[in-house]
């Protein structure tokens, strides 16, 4: 495996997978909430069934419909045995009830489409369920998740109740953009994951750009560290640290050359308005950097 995590974290993970709770992973983009989900699919052996939120979303979307066309296809092509079952019903009335009789064959598993979350609960052999973003999502859908997070189970009013095979592990992801209900935290484990130290930024990168030179490394982390500290509209992400090591890489820079430095900002910074205020103070930021480094 090769993610990198704290203490902390790994305890959080141990708990809430022997207590089967799932765990709202808290922190700034970047992070590595969504990819320490996938690193624990990989390290359980299990599929990752993942859901991504965004506003709008509902229960058509985040867990079953029905497959109207392949319906409406049977349909077509049982025409003759629809003849045959309004045999001699000559009123409206008569057909209706006899075709209320054979409803359920259109509404039955085989016409279900599954989504993310009835995935999850379906999964014979268990799975992680990854909700991402959750914070996205509107305040509605939220209270739809409670049901699954307390239960397990989902309600289909034509085939009745489904219930999980095996209870998935359930990691949520929000970015803070907005304060998630109580009643959503009482029933998970809390995590945050803050920007990491400079020690640990090290050994990501170090992992994760096995190339890198070390003292490039760790001139580079140092540099994201003092920038983390600038007012900007969006802080460097880890991700971000990691994409600028493989730049560096690329251009076979062995040491943080101002001219260089000023032609990959966009790399880890996304905003102009950052580009330029880290531009003004370029070369106050990396004789600071540099400082760290040598002591």
């Amino acid at each position: 495996m090769d993610y990198i995590c704290s203490r902390r974290i790994a305890t959080c993970l141990f708990v809430a997978h022997h207590l089967g709770r799932p765990i709202l992973v808290e922190g700034p983009a970047g992070v590595g909430k969504t990819e320490l989900a996938k690193t624990v699919a990989r390290y359980l052996e299990q599929p990752l069934v993942r859901l991504q939120c965004y506003e709008g979303l509902d229960e058509s979307k985040a867990i079953y419909e029905w497959k109207y066309g392949k319906q409406l296809l049977y349909i077509q092509l049982l025409k003759e045995k629809l003849h045959e079952v309004m045999g001699d019903a000559v009123t409206l009335e008569a057909a209706t009830a006899r075709l209320h009789a054979h409803e359920d064959v259109f509404f039955s598993e085989h016409f279900l489409e599954p989504r993310p979350l009835l995935k999850a609960l379906q999964e014979p052999e268990g799975c992680v369920l990854l909700v991402d973003e959750v914070d996205k999502s509107d305040q509605e859908f939220e209270a739809l998740l409670l049901e699954i997070l307390s239960d397990f189970q989902v309600t289909v009013p034509e085939i009745g109740t489904i219930a999980a095979q095996h209870r998935p592990f359930v990691l949520l992801t929000s970015n803070n953009t907005r304060e998630m209900s109580d009643a959503l935290k009482r029933r998970c484990l809390h995590l945050y994951i803050p920007y990491p130290d400079a020690a640990l930024e090290r050994r990501i990168v170090g992992v994760r750009v096995p190339g890198i030179d070390e003292a490039l490394r760790d001139q580079l982390v140092a540099f994201i560290q003092r920038i983390r500290q600038v007012d900007l509209k969006k802080h460097p992400s880890v991700s971000e640290t990691v994409d600028w090591a493989r730049v560096l890489v690329l251009m076979h820079a062995d040491a943080l050359e101002e001219s260089l430095v000023r032609e990959t900002l966009s790399v880890f910074l996304k905003f102009e308005e950052d580009i330029r205020r880290v531009e003004q103070e370029m070369t106050t930021l990396l004789h600071e950097s540099r400082t760290v480094v040598t002591g």
